[in-house]
C-alpha cells in the first residue's frame, strides 16, 4: 500500500497548496487593482489611437501622392497642361472672393 501518505507529506501538500493559492490571490489582486485596470485601458486606447493615426497617415500620404502624380510627371517635371488650368481657376476664385469682400465693405 504505497498510497498511504504520512502526516508530514500531507502537511507539505497543504503548505504547497497554500503557497500556490497565495500567489494566485496576489495575481488576482494586481489584475483587479484600479491602477492596473486604468493602465490597461490607457494602453488599449493609445494602441487604438496609434493604429488610427497610422492609417490616417497612410491614407493622406497616398492621396497626396495621387494628387502630385496629376501635376508632376514621373521624371519630376511639371505637367503644364494640368497646372495652367488649375492656376487660372485659383486666380479666378481669389479674384471673386476679393470682389465679393470689397462689395460687402463698400
Amino acid at each position: 500500500m504505497s498510497d498511504a501518505r504520512t502526516p508530514a507529506q500531507i502537511e507539505a501538500d497543504i503548505k504547497s497548496r497554500r503557497d500556490q493559492l497565495a500567489v494566485t490571490l496576489d495575481e488576482i489582486g494586481v489584475r483587479l487593482h484600479p491602477k492596473t485596470i486604468v493602465g490597461d485601458a490607457k494602453a488599449r486606447v493609445a494602441s487604438t489611437v496609434d493604429q488610427t493615426a497610422g492609417r490616417a497617415f497612410v491614407a493622406v500620404n497616398r492621396t497626396v501622392s495621387d494628387v502630385k502624380a496629376q501635376f508632376v510627371s514621373e521624371d519630376g517635371s511639371p505637367r503644364l497642361e494640368r497646372l495652367v488650368p488649375v492656376a487660372l481657376v485659383a486666380v479666378g476664385l481669389v479674384g471673386l472672393i476679393t470682389l465679393s469682400t470689397r462689395r460687402r465693405r463698400g
